[in-house]
């Protein structure tokens, strides 16, 4: 089918809509029809080229959710009509890293970048008369996608699309990083770098497991009036001041649990990270560096005698086909504020107005809703 899409074709230039050719579903894909796309920093490091895909053109976009229209053969557990939300990580349930119950480590996430199809190493789109690249294999940038099933996860009908595209990564990934990866228990002090979509998401990971102090680090003031709202409990412009209030308010102790969702992730930054992380403590890395920075600075002597631990992570250590579901259902519940996380709605041919507004940090989360009009 013939549609339209957000491209890029180089780096450091702006999005393109244009038209794109979407192929039919095959053997274990699903065709789906967007209602709304999150727009997360990890896009941006498309254009910038901190995360290089395999070649150009790119349809950016993993964060989406939307209604399902047509089922290839061997799809079982999805109907037409079902709502679901697209997971940016595969999970298949098969592979060595899903037995071990690494299910965000799934072994298909090796193709993610490549562009080539799960289901028959073909590429599905087209532009240009020249093979697309889809953020993720998947490509939310898009009124319609084809994709396979182990990246879509049904959900409950009655949820808004803005609110479920979120749980595709941005939310997913922060609040696992506060309760999975990082393990907040009752009574700890947590800090939060960053609060953008990520970053809020492990602001209420930290409060909902029970932290005793939150400290957020933001550089944008509102952001750092919204963090509160959540949830914080001070709140700093910088790491350096952070330092000095955290140091001031634990009594020197520092933070137990430190959560870096800052938009770049950079190498030279790490040992400040470290130094805000208690003995013992642990300091998480969810936030994305150039795929090119093996640079890092850190006092190795002082991470070995105070006992730290320094964790990477994807979408928070989670399951996609339990997390997804488990936290829109905590949004029911009221236990999960995800419609004051989405400040801006936009349309697709606005995406370049959308990014510049995350990069002049104006949105915890900017959301693509496709209409009528898209189709």
């Amino acid at each position: 089918m013939k549609t339209k899409g957000a491209l890029i074709w180089e780096f450091n230039q702006p999005w393109s809509i244009e038209e794109i050719e979407i192929g039919d579903p095959v053997k274990d894909e699903v065709k789906i029809q967007m209602e709304a796309s999150g727009m997360c920093h990890s896009d941006h490091h498309l254009v910038t080229g901190g995360i290089p895909m395999g070649g150009f053109p790119v349809l950016g976009g993993h964060e989406g959710a939307g209604i399902v229209t047509e089922v290839g053969p061997g799809v079982e557990d999805l109907a037409v009509g079902d709502h679901v939300v697209l997971s940016f990580i595969p999970s298949c349930g098969k592979c060595p890293s899903c037995q071990a119950g690494l299910r965000n480590l799934c072994d298909l996430g090796a193709g993610l970048l490549l562009g080539a199809a799960v289901s028959d190493g073909t590429f599905r789109i087209q532009a240009r008369g020249q093979n697309v690249f889809p953020m993720t294999l998947l490509g939310t940038f898009s009124p319609y996608m084809v994709v396979h099933k182990s990246s879509v996860v049904k959900i409950d009908p009655s949820i808004p699309f803005e609110v479920a595209c979120l749980v595709g990564c941005g939310v997913t990934t922060g609040y696992g990083s506060a309760t999975r990866t990082a393990d907040i228990r009752p009574g700890d002090d947590v800090a939060v770098i960053g609060i953008g979509g990520v970053g809020m998401a492990a602001l209420q990971g930290a409060v909902n497991a029970g932290a005793r102090r939150v400290f957020a680090v933001d550089p944008v003031e509102w952001k750092r009036d919204q963090a509160l709202k959540f949830g914080a409990t001070h709140v700093y412009p910088d790491v350096e001041a952070a330092l000095m209030g955290i140091a001031e308010v634990t009594a020197g102790l520092m933070a137990k649990k430190v959560i870096v969702t800052v938009g770049e992730l950079h190498g030279a930054d790490v040992d400040a990270y470290v130094n805000l992380t208690a003995k013992g403590g642990t300091c998480v890395l969810t936030a994305i560096g150039s795929l090119l920075d093996t640079q890092v600075s850190l006092n190795l002597a002082m991470l070995t005698l105070m006992q730290k631990n320094l964790q990477g992570t994807i979408f928070g250590g989670g399951n996609p086909h339990y997390d997804i579901p488990q936290l829109l259902s905590m949004y029911q519940a009221g236990k999960l504020n995800l419609d004051d996380m989405i400040t801006r709605q936009y349309k697709l041919e606005q995406i370049n107005d959308g990014y510049q507004d995350m990069l002049d940090g104006k949105n915890i989360r900017g959301i693509i809703r496709y209409t009528d009009d898209d189709r």
